[in-house]
């Protein structure tokens, strides 16, 4: 499907690891401009797709790698039949690159023949798809996978220019996204960052609202949810238990907000689960 409607979207993923491997245009990459606090990592093998980034387009062309860090608003738009493989992964699993993802972002997001520069990458793809396919799943799946992804990331960053975000609200905005996705579960509120990071609460507010197009509240309850769903997946405590863990005062809070962003209540989730028929993520 191709990006024809360009209003933006905070992508709910309750998943930390997506993989789709498409060789027969199935599905093609167009999509509407969203984020989420993920890596997006696209290898196209043959085809061209546009990508966006923060409205910068870049024509991406067979052997091109295109990335998207986490928290950046990104789009794309088919222009015919592609094969590529597409991964979406928390950055948590690769802390190793913690602070190139929270400390900077690429100059440019797509490596121009990525796959002839460096040979040992169209290899070490073929394994990583290999290693995510659920046919091939083993005891050591996931760690050959986290293998392949260092690998491949350490190769295009030495290729990437990466650099601190420019402009004092892009500056700002990356510290804010930072402490909330490390302080989610916490009492965290304007009132909170404005003391933390010494940048008024009404400044923040705007932020959201113009930069990242989501209330402030929805966006803390966004990493709030995707957390419940973890352990709910887990299925070793209880929905009261996990109100708690993941951050909310109440269970009412918890349930509305739920219900806000997956469509169903925590309970009727964690049934569906049990049915093997809940949803892999859902979209504000």
């Amino acid at each position: 499907m191709s990006a024809v409607d360009g209003s933006l979207h905070y992508e709910h993923r309750t998943e930390d690891y997506y993989y789709r491997n498409d060789h027969g245009g199935r599905h093609r990459l167009g999509c509407r401009p969203h984020l989420h606090k993920h890596i997006e990592l696209v290898c196209l093998y043959e085809g061209t797709t546009v990508g966006v980034i923060d409205s910068h387009e870049y024509v991406i062309e067979g052997g091109d790698v295109f990335i998207a860090f986490p928290n950046q608003v990104h789009s794309f738009v088919s222009k015919g039949e592609e094969r590529y493989v597409l991964f979406i992964l928390d950055p948590d699993l690769l802390p190793e690159y913690g602070d190139q993802f929270t400390m900077t972002v690429p100059s440019s997001p797509l490596v121009k023949g990525a796959l002839r520069k460096c040979p040992a990458l169209e290899m070490l793809f073929c394994g990583l798809t290999e290693a995510s396919d659920k046919k091939n799943a083993n005891a050591y799946a996931e760690t050959m996978r986290k293998g392949y992804l260092l690998s491949i990331l350490g190769a295009l960053f030495c290729e990437m220019e990466l650099e601190p975000p420019h402009g004092a609200d892009a500056t700002i905005l990356k510290a804010i996204v930072n402490y909330c996705m490390r302080n989610f579960t916490s009492d965290l509120s304007l009132s909170v960052l404005e003391t933390e990071l010494h940048v008024s609460k009404y400044y923040i507010s705007h932020l959201f609202s113009e930069r990242l197009k989501i209330r402030f509240n929805d966006y803390i309850n966004s990493f709030r949810i995707s957390a419940a769903c973890r352990y709910l997946h887990q299925n070793d405590k209880s929905v009261t238990e996990i109100s708690r863990l993941v951050g909310f005062n109440t269970l009412r809070t918890f349930n509305r907000a739920f219900v806000k962003q997956v469509g169903v209540t925590p309970s009727a989730y964690k049934k569906r689960l049990e049915k093997g028929s809940a949803p892999a993520s859902m979209p504000l």
